[in-house]
């Protein structure tokens, strides 16, 4: 067995509660539905179903969710009555005094559709980890001789085997009696209003307030019926005249010109080399088109790529693609001579490839004839059966198919990376991940790797011996796990040991995994009264947020607690039981701070509850008359990890003003730099990067004791995110952003969202490593931890909302035919203080042919991937160089297609590959996203880079490409439409009317723009107006006693529930600021931010032709 290595750190005091039962399962043993600690789905709306690994819960019939409009806390000024707590009363929900024991039993999911939602908010979970010994995660390994027959490649797209074409002009607008395009076309519409597959999690039943992530069995999204109604246009935002200032290109109305230099991508290796960041619900695209079909039951064993059958051609068609190439050709319109004739020719927006909703809830097997499925996209619904590969939803790759060679992969223009969410949320009726332990001896593993037991390890020699898939070493059988082998070479016992048939399991660690006993469950919380924090409320609002949530902490003596308050001093506060009321003890020095008795600062949950409440009822009081300005945020949050450092634990800072005084004193950098960033000038980014090292020295240091910081910011001013988000992100925390904040409309989300934070899925110090076949290495990591080696990624804190993007590169040449695996494995300590190693298992056929790789593209995954790139190059390089490395980056991959795949068509034809048609549509909606966005606040741009480097893939594709849907028509919607969604719209202004009332939501916002003549009995049912004009700047959802207004609380709460985030309301209207920003993202539109939708597809066009050209 490998040494034991001590962790940094003091040692802590060895806990004497008895532990649960080796076999207990905190994500499968809960199954209470009456408990809250249960599954840990608290987030009042949002709460996903169960637990990352619990059984699937029975749905509530006919459960209201319990979403009230709260007013501000009692004590927050001018506010209006205490907001009432969403969600049943806490009496009500009884919580378990300890996890239940007991081995999971597989269940069969239930002939349900359940819709799947993306997941959670964008958040970053708190934990703390201790390290493994040395050798206990070791590094990569080798390629094992494949255990079968070569795996088929996959199946072919299934949206059409024959190019679609689309007519666009070449190089500017044409027309003249063009050849009208055949094939098929794309509509105009992105789909009903089914829970968007970019949606999070729906309400689930039981007794559990906030719903699970999933909708209830009967709620099914049915397919769109046609197109939404035609809506009168408004004017957009003003046109910009070029895209040269936007993209770095020519002109877009400008004749072709010799080759423009093409702008290197974000570092000079292949383009992925570095990057991330993530956000709330899950990543893909949210309504994008399945690469691959996706019959109900998606059973069938894929087919080979070589032999599908070409369909007829068809006069004006162009020529079949290259065997088996799914494409989409846009075509100019031509004269009869066949060159593209001048003029303007309007294109056909129902041509132009756009998102559309998948229509039914998919099971998706992971693997079949032995060989790996392809994933349904990210965004869609389904339902897995983990047979061997573990579920896309813990692990998935850009490209379903791995080259065998860099060469080929640099050709391809693509990147190759993993995005792993070891807590990701799954459905309802998925069977949990099995637990397995091994006892004392700890589970079977390679001892020249260090590779888990998995699947795809194949046993010789009567089962004496296995042979690792991941470095090929032949290992011998430990005597207690031999067992003979079956006619097929597989053990007799395969399909009952969890570890040998599924893709991702649980393995109870030995002693050898701890060097210290588990850490407790521990919450520190730190609030800001200082005179700004004090005057807006936000004290108030934080308090009682606290209050509230504390009811949901885990249950039981291991979990203990401590407060503390700051402005331009720290005061902790003694809870003990034996005095009569909390004792105030003032740390002045804010340059060396300290705790003041260590012991009785943080205590027992049980033993101070009482106390904790009375203090929290009077901090607002206390402070109101208060005139101190400072904030002392550097050592407050010091002072408080000394507190905690002994254990490792929470810290949940609530924070109003700059840190202006004391450790970690800022500036306020934004009014020096705000004419540079005005004009775009090249030192405009500098402001995204810290001020100083100060803060990230502490963050490591926090990291070390395993302390997770997560940060609540709510300000009305310029806070420096870019400087004091670096603690969140280095130590496994999370941000989240109230600006500006309201007394009135911001209570409920800082409450939503606290609650979901303790109780989601999580772990508490966890270790990761990725290990890889032979030939594949790991290049980076990105996302929100601490590194201190170079293989292991140190995460104090890790949860569901949590997703780490890694790089991964060649090291040697791959065998076409054979298999390529990827192994996550996290060891982490639960809430209930258990250590478990969670072991996800990926196997991928390798390809030597560069039309597979663009058959077996991940369209979410890969943007995912370029969001995160974009994300980390922000803070490095002007914004206008970084437009062009994202450009550059999409431009790249279609013209490796383009000239590789696609010969033989037209040179006046753009062709996308079928699995990354939309490519084009979401680079574009990068380029106009808040973080690349020329005009906007620098703390809004910080705060989206740090939300992007932890988002998961379903919510990364809605995050800068939105829903939109009509609300004004709710009472005409059919009564046979499950989802009260509408029917999403396009992002253009064409579909916004003036007699309209539109909802968009990304996942963080919603925005509700209200046009200039809508009918004011609509008005008046919906908001108690009668008309635009008396739209008030803060908002909160009322539920009015008319058909109409329950409607449209039923879609707020289903995209609520869908995203796993209680979005902020903001109402818009034209001509007012509120309306520039609803505008701001109309993706489709000319605007100051960017070209349109077309415009940019002839940009991206005419690049392919020049470099094709040259």
């Amino acid at each position: 067995m490998a040494a034991l290595v001590p962790p940094p750190g003091a040692p802590r005091p060895n806990n004497s509660n008895t532990p649960p039962p080796p076999n207990y399962n905190p994500n499968n043993a809960q199954r209470n539905p009456d408990s809250l600690a249960d599954n840990m789905q608290n987030l009042n709306l949002n709460r996903q179903p169960n637990m990352p690994n619990s059984a699937p819960r029975p749905s509530p019939l006919g459960q209201a969710p319990p979403f009230h409009s709260s007013a501000p806390p009692a004590g927050a000024p001018g506010a209006p009555p205490p907001f009432s707590r969403p969600g049943p009363p806490p009496a009500a929900l009884a919580r378990p005094a300890g996890p239940r024991s007991g081995q999971p039993q597989p269940i069969l999911p239930p002939a349900t559709s359940p819709v799947r939602p993306t997941g959670p908010p964008v958040g970053q979970p708190s934990s703390f980890v201790s390290r493994p010994p040395p050798g206990s995660l070791p590094p990569v390994g080798g390629l094992a001789p494949a255990s079968g027959p070569p795996p088929s490649p996959f199946q072919t797209s299934g949206l059409q085997s024959g190019p679609v074409s689309t007519p666009l002009p070449a190089s500017g607008p044409r027309s003249g009696p063009g050849s009208l395009p055949l094939g098929q076309s794309m509509p105009l519409s992105s789909g009903p209003g089914r829970i968007m597959s970019n949606g999070p999690p729906m309400f689930a039943s039981g007794a559990l307030p906030g719903g699970p992530r999933f909708p209830p069995p009967g709620n099914a999204p049915q397919p769109p019926v046609g197109h939404p109604p035609a809506m009168a246009t408004t004017a957009g935002p003003p046109r910009t005249p070029t895209m040269h200032s936007m993209l770095g290109g020519p002109a877009v109305g400008a004749p072709q010109g010799p080759t423009v230099q093409q702008a290197p991508p974000f570092s000079a290796a292949p383009p992925f080399s570095a990057a991330p960041q993530p956000m709330r619900p899950p990543p893909g695209s949210p309504y994008g088109s399945q690469p691959w079909p996706m019959q109900q039951g998606q059973v069938a064993p894929p087919s080979q790529f070589p032999g599908s059958a070409q369909p007829p051609r068809m006069f004006g068609m162009p020529p079949p693609p290259l065997p088996n190439q799914s494409m989409t050709t846009i075509s100019p319109a031509v004269g009869q001579t066949g060159a593209p004739l001048a003029g303007s020719s309007k294109i056909d927006p129902n041509q132009i490839p756009r998102p559309v909703p998948s229509s039914s809830v998919l099971i998706h097997e992971t693997r079949q004839s032995n060989q790996a499925n392809p994933p349904p996209p990210a965004t869609s619904d389904y339902i897995v059966r983990d047979n061997g590969n573990c579920s896309p939803r813990y692990m998935r790759c850009t490209i379903n198919q791995i080259p065998c060679t860099a060469d080929l992969l640099t050709t391809s223009g693509m990147p190759l990376s993993l995005l792993v969410e070891p807590f990701a949320l799954p459905h309802p009726s998925e069977e949990p991940i099995q637990v397995v332990d091994f006892g004392e001896s700890g589970p079977v593993r390679c001892s020249r790797c260090k590779g888990y037991i998995n699947p795809f390890m194949k046993f010789i020699d009567q089962g004496r011996r296995f042979i690792c898939n991941l470095c090929g070493f032949t290992d011998e059988t430990p005597r207690d796990y031999h067992c003979n082998l079956g006619p097929d070479g597989r053990r007799r016992d395969a399909d009952d040991r969890p570890e040998l048939c599924r893709g991702t399991v649980e393995f109870v660690a030995s002693k050898e995994y701890m060097v210290r006993d588990p850490m407790p469950a521990v919450y520190f919380f730190l609030i800001d009264v200082s005179m700004n924090a004090i005057q807006t409320g936000a004290t108030a609002a934080a308090c009682s947020a606290i209050n509230q949530v504390i009811a949901d902490l885990p249950e039981g003596p291991r979990t203990m607690v401590g407060i503390a308050t700051f402005d331009s001093t720290v005061h902790f506060y003694n809870l003990k039981r034996a005095l009569q009321q909390p004792l105030m003890l003032i740390v002045a020095d804010v340059q060396d701070v300290y705790t003041p008795l260590e012991t009785d600062v943080v205590v027992q949950l049980s033993e101070c509850r009482q106390h904790l409440e009375q203090l929290l009822d009077s901090i607002p009081n206390m402070f109101q008359n208060s005139k101190i300005a400072e904030s002392a945020f550097g050592a407050a949050i010091k002072a408080a990890f000394l507190a905690i450092k002994s254990t490792g634990g929470k810290l949940l800072v609530f924070q109003s003003v700059l840190p202006s005084t004391g450790i970690g004193a800022l500036s306020a950098r934004e009014a020096e730099g705000r004419a540079n960033i005005s004009s775009a000038e090249k030192e405009a980014h500098k402001l995204l990067q810290p001020a100083d090292k100060t803060l990230k020295t502490m963050a490591i240091e926090f990291a070390e004791y395993q302390v997770c910081v997560d940060l609540f910011i709510t300000t009305q001013s310029y806070i420096d995110i870019a400087s004091i988000a670096v603690i969140p992100r280095t130590t496994g925390g999370q941000v989240y952003y109230y600006y500006p904040f309201s007394a009135v409309s911001d209570p409920a989300k800082l409450y939503n969202d606290l609650r979901w934070n303790v109780t989601r899925p999580q772990g508490f110090e966890a270790v990761m490593r990725v290990r890889c076949s032979q030939g594949i290495q790991v290049q980076e990591y990105h996302g929100s931890f601490c590194k201190r080696i170079p293989t292991d990624v140190d995460l104090p804190g890790i949860d569901c909302d949590k997703t780490i993007m890694v790089t991964l590169k060649h090291d040697d040449k791959l065998q076409d035919g054979s298999e390529c695996a990827f192994q996550c494995a996290l060891l982490y300590t639960t809430v209930y203080g258990q250590r478990r190693i969670r072991v996800t298992t990926l196997s991928l056929p390798c390809t030597s042919m560069l039309s597979n790789l663009f058959r077996a593209a991940d369209l979410d995954t890969q943007f995912a991937c370029f969001m995160k790139q974009a994300a980390n190059e922000i803070p490095l390089s002007a914004l206008l160089r970084v437009r062009e490395q994202v450009t550059n980056l999409c431009i790249s991959s279609l013209l490796s297609y383009r000239k590789f795949c696609a010969t033989v068509s037209s040179s006046g034809q753009l062709i996308l590959p079928e699995a990354l048609k939309l490519l084009p549509l979401y680079t574009l909606a990068l380029i106009k996203s808040t973080g690349l966005r020329t005009e906007g606040k620098i703390d809004e741009r910080s705060f989206w880079i740090n939300h992007v480097s932890s988002l998961s893939v379903p919510l990364a594709v809605p995050l800068v490409y939105p829903r939109m849907v009509a609300i004004h028509d709710l009472d005409s919607k059919k009564e046979g439409d499950e989802s009260p969604i509408p029917p999403v719209i396009p992002l253009s202004s064409e579909h916004v009317s003036d007699e309209g009332i539109y909802l968009l939501e990304n996942g963080e916002d919603c925005f509700i723009f209200v046009g200039n003549l809508v009918d004011s009995s609509i008005l008046q049912q919906l908001f108690g107006i009668t008309s635009a004009d008396e739209l008030p700047t803060q908002y909160v959802l009322q539920q009015y006693d008319n058909p109409l207004s329950k409607k449209l609380n039923e879609v707020v709460n289903e995209i609520r529930r869908q995203r796993c985030s209680y979005l902020r309301l903001k109402l818009c209207k034209k001509g007012d600021p509120s309306g520039t920003l609803f505008f701001s993202y109309m993706v489709e539109d000319q605007s100051p931010n960017g070209p349109s939708y077309v415009e940019f597809l002839v940009h991206v066009h005419r690049q392919i032709q020049i470099k094709m050209a040259s």
